[in-house]
């Protein structure tokens, strides 16, 4: 297998993006998948690469990659160094860098000599789950959808964030990271950018004009994003398939920084799914 790391590319927003490309060697017309991480989250966390060799040795094209903004940089891409950087980020830099990927994997001649690129899928995971859907509706080089574990709405979380008037007041608030204990920072920027967007950035909006296969997987114990949030995918999209994996929780049992050798059972339950449905 050949794994390339921490590829660097150029973003729409002064900050580059990095990715890793996965894939068995003397292959060709590999299927692409590309994978979005979600909020406070990397491409490294956990589990995600070897999720990513085990979608590789299945026949696909994995790419995985840090939204410009989420708080990485090109020598540490792991965690969160850059909490300035992480400040300014918001739904639709992420949209952009989304973009620049898309037709990154388009303008490869790397990559165009071992995909099949007008085989491409979106796998989003939480908050990016949010921004593959948006994507997916909105880029018909996008031929299936992958929510795992997805957000079904952005307002909702725009408004239980904080107090508003005093984000408003004060410019920023902070999320603490449960796992690193950073005061993670949000300038209000994030706000203006969502109401000024509101319309694009309504997940309800872009999953009820998919016009693609699309395939909803979440945990029932799932404590960050609860079910209920899948139900609402599935009930906007009826076409759609939802799958339910019993006794998941948001990351389906993996943890950072995951040490085995072997995937979580129920992110190998995922895996399988997926596969399944691009089969």
């Amino acid at each position: 297998m050949t794994v390339k790391q921490h590829l660097v590319i150029n973003g729409k927003h002064q900050k580059p993006i990095v990715i890793d490309v996965s894939y068995i060697e003397n292959k060709t017309n590999l299927p692409v998948i590309i994978f979005c991480h979600g909020y406070k989250g990397f491409k490294d966390w956990g589990a995600w690469s070897l999720m990513a060799n085990q979608f590789a040795d299945a026949g696909f094209c994995f790419i995985k990659f840090n939204f410009s903004h989420n708080g990485g940089t090109v020598q540490q891409p792991i965690d969160f160094p850059d909490l300035e950087t992480f400040s300014n980020n918001n739904y639709t830099k992420e949209l952009d860098d989304l973009t620049t990927v898309i037709d990154w994997v388009f303008n490869n001649s790397d990559i165009q000599k071992i995909a099949n690129t007008n085989d491409t899928s979106l796998i989003g995971h939480s908050r990016g789950g949010g921004i593959a859907s948006i994507k997916a509706e909105e880029d018909s080089r996008i031929k299936n959808l992958i929510s795992l574990a997805s957000v079904s709405d952005f307002g909702s979380r725009m408004d239980g964030l904080c107090d508003l008037e005093a984000w408003k007041q004060t410019g920023v608030t902070y999320v603490i990271n449960g796992r690193t204990k950073q005061q993670m920072p949000h300038f209000y920027q994030f706000y203006e950018d969502f109401k000024a967007n509101e319309k694009r950035l309504t997940i309800k909006r872009a999953v009820s004009n998919l016009n693609i296969p699309h395939l909803i997987i979440h945990g029932n114990n799932d404590t960050s994003v609860l079910v209920d949030e899948a139900n609402n995918l599935h009930a906007w999209n009826p076409k759609s398939e939802l799958q339910i994996i019993y006794g998941a929780n948001h990351v389906f049992r993996a943890n950072h920084p995951w040490e085995k050798m072997n995937l979580p059972n129920h992110l190998n339950e995922v895996v399988k799914k997926i596969i399944a449905f691009l089969d």
